[in-house]
């Protein structure tokens, strides 16, 4: 069976007190949306869904991208009116149209596929999905006939005390013959309670009608939670976590106190890693094999090697090559590329620069726009003085030179390989290769000392 999927995103949010659509505030590092969007295309949605969107759904269309497919409701008046603004796109295109919502974060892909199976199974005309909750408070409840068959769905707002006494609610998903659907949707007339066109009222038509309608419930009842409110993101978001926690420790990291770690939904890590408590790792950071991350670290959108180790440090839009050690109390700001065996320690700040093979930066400082070779000692207290007051301009140290403490680096300016530079020295000039600078402004030394063949390992 063909089938493909309307992703409801047209609501006001009013109860989410905020100037953004609900859908697009964060939830386990990525925009609540997506999360429908990935759970819809791994479940095997052979083409982007229809996102329907109200009239000032940009920030929507921003969020999912080339993900969806978009059509507008112009006004407000119900989920039964929103979907028959997808008709257009989605006509012809599928057997069955999967209905869901864009706040249902929580529903996972083989949920999905269970209910494709299970109305292919049936010869159904609705499929839809139901849940047991201990108190059905805020839900839709379904109604069944003395034999167990679906009659309806009641919304809460409409339900008589008997209706609100039962426990099984309608979670909002719905699987619907296309040929039976479009129809359908043009004969729901709105509510006399709320003037709205109510898409649940298709299962008590299709009931009435004599068509095949089929329930599945949820195995897991945190699939039906829906995000109307922050209290309940702070749910789904301690939910998903739990989730996403649960998977890497299966796949053979180890988490050494789960609740106090933070794992975005877009990150990768290696088997062997041990990720210590506190620690963010944000945004779509890959960390490698056998790595050491925190305690206290904050690592976003990084790209970290195997057999690294970072300590209470924030790592963000970095690359670190193997054996990387950082920390504990550096920054490494975007564009900051180490290589293998490279150390930065405390108090170091690091920006779009480059740092070649072993060297080392074990205290304070600051490089920026720089290129640094191999086997480079970088002194306590160094600073490359970078930015002019206009624009940013390149400093160069070259493999094997030696930067001593307090050096300031004035660029433009170029080290050459095997230079070495004094404690305190400022550097307005290019230093030959093998030369000892000192001074402020710093000049060459009478006689230059061969420096060390490699970088000072304290």
């Amino acid at each position: 069976m063909t089938w493909t999927a309307v992703v409801l995103a047209a609501g006001l949010s009013t109860r989410f007190q905020s100037e953004r659509p609900k859908v697009v505030h964060p939830l386990a590092g990525r925009p609540m949306l997506l999360h429908v969007l990935d759970a819809l295309a791994e479940a095997g949605c052979p083409r982007p869904p229809v996102v329907v969107v109200g009239p000032m759904g940009d920030a929507v269309r921003a969020a999912a991208g080339s993900r969806a497919r978009f059509a507008v409701q112009p006004e407000p008046q119900g989920t039964g009116d929103a979907v028959r603004w997808a008709e257009p796109l989605l006509r012809g295109e599928a057997a069955a149209v999967l209905i869901t919502y864009a706040d249902l974060p929580l529903v996972r892909p083989q949920t999905y596929r269970r209910l494709v199976e299970a109305h292919e199974a049936a010869g159904a005309t609705l499929t839809l999905l139901t849940a047991h909750l201990p108190d059905p408070s805020g839900y839709g409840r379904v109604i069944r006939d003395p034999e167990g068959r679906v009659r309806g769905v009641v919304e809460e707002a409409e339900a008589d005390a008997e209706a609100r006494r039962r426990t099984e609610i309608n979670v909002g998903v719905y699987l619907v013959r296309a040929s039976w659907l479009w129809p359908a949707l043009a004969r729901l007339r709105p509510s006399p309670v709320k003037g709205e066109v109510y898409l649940t009222d298709l299962v008590a038509m299709a009931a009435a009608e004599g068509e095949p309608v089929v329930a599945v419930s949820l195995e897991d009842a945190e699939e039906a939670l829906g995000v109307n409110t922050r209290v309940q993101l702070a749910e789904a978001e301690r939910i998903l976590r739990r989730r996403i926690n649960t998977r890497w420790m299966l796949e053979g990291v180890t988490l050494v106190d789960p609740e106090r770690v933070y794992i975005a939904a877009g990150a990768v890590i290696g088997p062997d890693t041990v990720i210590y408590p506190d620690t963010y790792i944000e945004g779509e950071t890959r960390i490698g094999r056998r790595c050491r991350i925190g305690p206290n670290a904050i690592l976003r959108d990084a790209h970290v090697g195997d057999d690294c180790v970072v300590e209470a440090s924030v790592v963000e839009g970095a690359i670190l090559a193997d054996r990387v050690h950082v920390g504990p109390f550096a920054h490494l700001r975007p564009g900051a590329r180490l290589g293998e065996d490279v150390h930065v320690g405390n108090f170091a700040e690091i920006k779009n620069s480059t740092l070649g093979p072993r060297t080392r930066m074990h205290h304070f400082g600051y490089l920026g726009d720089a290129t640094v070779g191999a086997d480079v000692n970088i002194g306590a207290g160094t600073v490359t003085c970078n930015y002019d007051g206009v624009r940013k301009h390149p400093t160069i140290i070259e493999d094997g030179a030696f930067i001593g403490s307090d050096t300031m680096l004035v660029a433009p300016v170029r080290v050459g390989r095997r230079a070495r530079t004094g404690a305190g020295a400022v550097v307005t000039r290019d230093v030959p290769p093998e030369t000892l600078v000192y001074g402020v402004p710093a000049r060459p030394a009478p006689q230059s000392p061969p420096p060390p063949d490699r970088p000072d390992p304290a």
